[in-house]
């Protein structure tokens, strides 16, 4: 009984450990966060803290870790609740914007530093591939994306533009949402048809109501 206890106590201090420095990380940047930080934050000695995490890539790992499975329960949450796959695409546009809302840009700078966790964001992004196309083909379906695109080429060449953008010149001008904004709508509206336009905007109609 004690030893359970023990081994639930340590699973929710980890628990809190990712909590709290995936919102550190997030809003600070990776480099603007230190160990000592976090178990500060936790009112935790650093040796508790290393007992859990080798290091900080450990830590930044689970943290990704973390956010991935939050997005799989929103996703699938918003799967079963929407009536067509564009309204899905919308929804998780919006659920992405409010999330770099509160990012500080050089978290995305700097987590390219750290190889371990850039594996794992590739394995992912490559093991989402497949799904990502078939979910666009499904919208082809519906009446809603064009039939005549190569969503493999297209999907690859969405990420690679959102990859440029951390290191691109245009932040001098303007800020990554704004960027970011422009680049996932001009997709989205290049590859639907004129049924798929029409909820793109009324979708947009009522976004930016909301952020007036």
């Amino acid at each position: 009984m004690i030893m359970y206890e023990k081994e639930n106590n340590r699973t929710e201090l980890k628990h809190k450990t990712v909590t709290l420095a995936m919102n550190a990380f997030a809003t600070k940047g990776i480099k603007g966060v230190t160990m000592d930080d976090i178990a500060m934050g936790l009112g935790i000695s650093k040796r508790t803290l290393y007992e859990m995490f080798e290091d900080k890539e450990e830590l930044l790992i689970a943290c990704m870790l973390e956010h991935q499975r939050e997005k799989n329960v929103f996703v699938n949450e918003v799967i079963s609740s929407s009536v067509n796959v564009l309204e899905v695409i919308l929804k998780c546009y919006k659920k992405s914007v409010e999330e770099y809302h509160k990012m500080n840009i050089r978290f995305l700078e700097e987590i390219k530093k750290y190889p371990r966790v850039c594996e794992l964001m590739d394995d992912h992004k490559k093991k989402n591939s497949n799904y990502a196309i078939s979910f666009f083909r499904k919208g082809v379906e519906q009446g809603l994306f064009r039939a005549d695109i190569k969503f493999d080429i297209v999907h690859d060449l969405l990420h690679e533009q959102i990859d440029m953008l951390i290191h691109s010149e245009t932040f001098k001008k303007y800020s990554f949402l704004e960027v970011y904004e422009s680049i996932v709508l001009i997709f989205v509206r290049g590859i639907s048809t004129d049924k798929g336009i029409e909820i793109l905007e009324n979708f947009l109609i009522e976004y930016n109501a909301k952020s007036v």
